[in-house]
């Protein structure tokens, strides 16, 4: 599996303990692209939902994501599209599918 992934998972893992973490990695599309080749990062989707996120709005969840990836989003990560759930809203959105 891909480094980047991994440590993504690892470091979201570990701050937010999520029964749902999906992480996937879009770089390829995006081939070419000058931003993210000036930035040799890659472009991530990250779905998470975790007990963390309750009664947070989602700026803040979004930037405690950011938080735990820490120094990634500057070097690692170029673009990062995040979904982040409670339970109750993760366990809502999938029965409305």
């Amino acid at each position: 599996m891909n480094p980047r992934v991994e440590e993504i998972r690892r470091r979201l893992a570990e701050a937010f303990e999520p029964t749902v973490l999906d992480i996937q990695d879009d770089s390829q599309s995006h081939a070419g692209h000058a931003g993210a080749a000036e930035s040799g990062g890659g472009h991530f989707y990250a779905t998470i939902v975790a007990s963390a996120f309750e009664g947070k709005t989602l700026v803040r969840r979004h930037q405690s994501v950011y938080e735990a990836l820490g120094e990634m989003m500057r070097a690692d990560i170029h673009a990062l599209s995040i979904k982040a759930f409670t339970p109750a809203e993760y366990q809502l959105s999938t029965h409305q599918e």
